[in-house]
């Protein structure tokens, strides 16, 4: 039976994750920071998956090494690792020199260190074994600069050019890489970034997380090395291609802020 590893667990797309996953027949391991949600998961799962291992693991992936102690932690146990999801990450709103450096710290050390750490370390298994896919959720965010969030858009730019190159990297051995790039989204991300006053998210309609997680796992079982979730989102993505770069800065920025 396979074994999936899911970060970012206990909410949105991670937990919707989490369930897909269980519904296809994979064993779990569940990471995230609250325990008590990652408990919560687990019983649910087990409840409707009775023959499922799931197992939880309560952990601060933004701490220095976090990911190797995840990593060893199931060594220990002999659990091998057949689909990786880094889906752990958040974001701020504001202006660069008004926000929180801690917090933008600790943003860098989850977005970018833990899910490249993590990509590196169960990447070099996959090969070994010559099968295993990964997915790294990006972001519409990393198709362009970013005014008033501007160091997420950098990790999420981060996160996509780093899954397309490892996939080129570890195709040939049996391996995929898969950066799921959703829009912004009906989850717990707008409340922890403090959105709710960016114009990309008021008097719209957003995809909810399951709709999202589901069409990610579509493009991760086929090996998808960049999957953009919506019509309009994959047009503007591709715009930005052929915008002139200050009109891509200028328009991320109206519709980011609006008049701030």
């Amino acid at each position: 039976m396979a074994t999936a590893l899911i970060t970012g667990a206990s909410n949105g797309i991670g937990l919707e994750l989490s369930k897909i996953f269980a519904r296809q027949g994979n064993d779990l391991v569940l990471v995230a920071r609250s325990v008590d949600k990652l408990q919560t998961l687990k019983s649910d799962i087990s409840h409707q998956y009775p023959n499922l291992k799931v197992h939880i693991m309560a952990k601060d992936l933004s701490l220095a090494d976090a990911a190797q102690e995840v990593y060893e932690e199931l060594k220990a146990m002999q659990i091998s690792i057949d689909y990786l999801v880094n889906n752990a990450g958040f974001g701020d709103f504001g202006f660069f020199t008004e926000t929180s450096w801690a917090k933008e710290q600790q943003m860098i050390d989850l977005n970018i260190t833990a899910l490249t750490q993590f990509t590196k370390l169960f990447a070099r298994d996959m090969v070994k074994q010559r099968s295993g896919k990964i997915m790294n959720v990006a972001s519409t965010a990393a198709f362009q600069p970013g005014p008033l969030m501007a160091v997420y858009f950098a990790t999420k730019a981060y996160v996509l050019h780093l899954s397309e190159a490892v996939n080129n990297e570890v195709k040939d051995a049996g391996v995929s890489v898969t950066a799921l790039c959703p829009g912004p989204t009906e989850s717990g991300f707008v409340a922890a970034a403090s959105m709710d006053d960016s114009g990309l998210i008021k008097g719209r309609k957003l995809p909810t997380s399951k709709t999202v997680a589901e069409y990610g796992y579509k493009a991760m079982m086929k090996g998808k090395a960049v999957a953009i979730h919506g019509t309009l989102n994959y047009i503007m993505a591709n715009a930005a291609r052929l915008t002139p770069r200050n009109w891509v800065v200028a328009i991320a920025r109206k519709l980011q802020g609006g008049n701030l």
